[in-house]
């Protein structure tokens, strides 16, 4: 199953399919946007920051995810979220793509699914002549931007040409040599892969985003937004082409400023017992330049550092890791990445602040003593979230207030 024309219609002319091909921007887009005169980085990270405002319109805690694709295309890193079915994985990088401009490719990948499903299927005619050619229009080896959904359910035909792909960015098979334009493939997964022989593959997989359901304190707004049929704004052709020129600029970045605290954190980390390979360790870097750029600097400086818990393989491994750099890093900021870096710089410090303005929010609302039973029910869905989210000893005093405040309400 796959799906094009991010910004148009879906097509439903196949018995439960979806169109596939590569969504294109408009002829010439590209070569227009790099005669622009939008040269400054400045403007560049604006350009991005502007997209990812669109894309998260309608997005319900999952903002997260749109903004990682964006920093891994100007990285040019690719990235593995991994989350339950129906936890709107997809539509996040949907987005962001249409917004990015540029080719898309997507596709649900299964146990039966045939390499040329992606990479493209043979010319016939040529393979009468004797001669293995694979026709690429519209498929995984043109395009910018990928989606991968159930990536590990896929052949080892197709893991291992997919590793070409995302290492070298190089498609080959017979006669055919494709130089990928691939800025990022996106692949998905319910959960991490079991089979030691995946390992090699999922680590080509930079950067990881773990997703959980939307919690039920935040149950209304997810309705309120999945109920908005609101067009999204156009994207803007140029966009993609300034994503080009910070993943420049993200290669010319000074990291030297930086160096002795990021391998300070590489150390951390793995006295943590975060498994942080050489490799991942190296290019680590990557993500730290992107994310300077995209803030509009030239140079990385220490806050930049809110990446590395990216790069650690599971939840529980990205929790210790935020855990042990938390005084190293401080609170970081960024201009277009904002929930990504707070969500990877201070992860539980941040839940509890909005944790406690939504219980604020609720008492201000219903009171102390909420005799309407959908208010209590909200009530105890906060209380339940702080609960399942912090030990007793580790909330913080305005948390702690709260707690008592809405344990007080839901017992009157």
């Amino acid at each position: 199953m796959h799906h094009n024309a991010l910004d148009g219609p879906r097509d439903d002319s196949g018995p439960g399919s979806w169109d596939m091909s590569v969504t294109d921007a408009p002829d010439g887009a590209c070569d227009d946007a790099c005669d622009d005169v939008r040269d400054d980085p400045h403007d560049d990270a604006l350009a991005v920051r502007e997209a990812l405002g669109a894309a998260r319109v309608g997005l319900v805690d999952r903002e997260v995810i749109a903004e990682v694709v964006a920093l891994c295309a100007v990285a040019g890193e690719h990235l593995l979220v991994i989350g339950a079915p129906g936890t709107a994985k997809s539509e996040a990088v949907r987005r962001i793509a249409a917004q990015l401009g540029g080719r898309y490719f997507e596709y649900l990948v299964g146990r039966f699914t045939e390499p040329n499903e992606i990479f493209g299927p043979v010319d016939l005619r040529r393979l009468r002549e004797g001669v293995v050619e694979v026709e690429t229009a519209g498929m995984l080896p043109e395009a910018d931007i990928a989606f991968l959904d159930e990536v590990f359910l896929g052949s080892t035909a197709i893991l291992n040409t997919l590793l070409g792909l995302l290492n070298e960015r190089t498609f080959r098979r017979g006669r055919t040599a494709v130089a990928a334009p691939l800025r990022v493939c996106v692949g998905a997964a319910n959960q991490l892969p079991d089979d030691p022989s995946l390992a090699a593959f999922a680590d080509r997989f930079l950067a990881r985003v773990f997703v959980e359901p939307v919690t039920d304190a935040r149950l209304e707004e997810l309705l309120e937004e999945g109920a908005r049929t609101a067009s999204r704004p156009a994207a803007d052709s140029r966009t993609l082409a300034a994503v080009d020129r910070l993943a420049a600029a993200a290669s010319a970045c000074d990291l030297a400023p930086v160096r002795p605290v990021l391998a300070t954190a590489l150390r951390r980390m793995r006295a943590a017992g975060v498994p942080v390979s050489d490799r991942r360790a190296v290019r680590s870097q990557r993500l730290v330049a992107a994310a300077a750029v995209l803030d509009g600097r030239a140079r990385a400086d220490v806050p930049d550092l809110w990446t590395l818990p990216l790069i650690a393989p599971t939840s529980d491994a990205q929790a210790a890791a935020r855990d042990v750099l938390t005084d190293l890093i401080g609170e970081a900021g960024s201009t277009s990445l904002f929930h990504a870096a707070e969500e990877f710089s201070r992860g539980a410090r941040a839940r509890a602040q909005r944790l406690t303005a939504s219980a604020r929010a609720l008492i201000e609302e219903f009171g102390e003593r909420p005799e309407d039973r959908d208010a209590r029910l909200r009530f105890e869905a906060v209380l339940r979230e702080i609960d399942a989210g912090f030990a007793e000893a580790d909330l913080e005093d305005g948390l702690v207030e709260m707690r008592r405040r809405l344990v007080a309400a839901v017992r009157s």
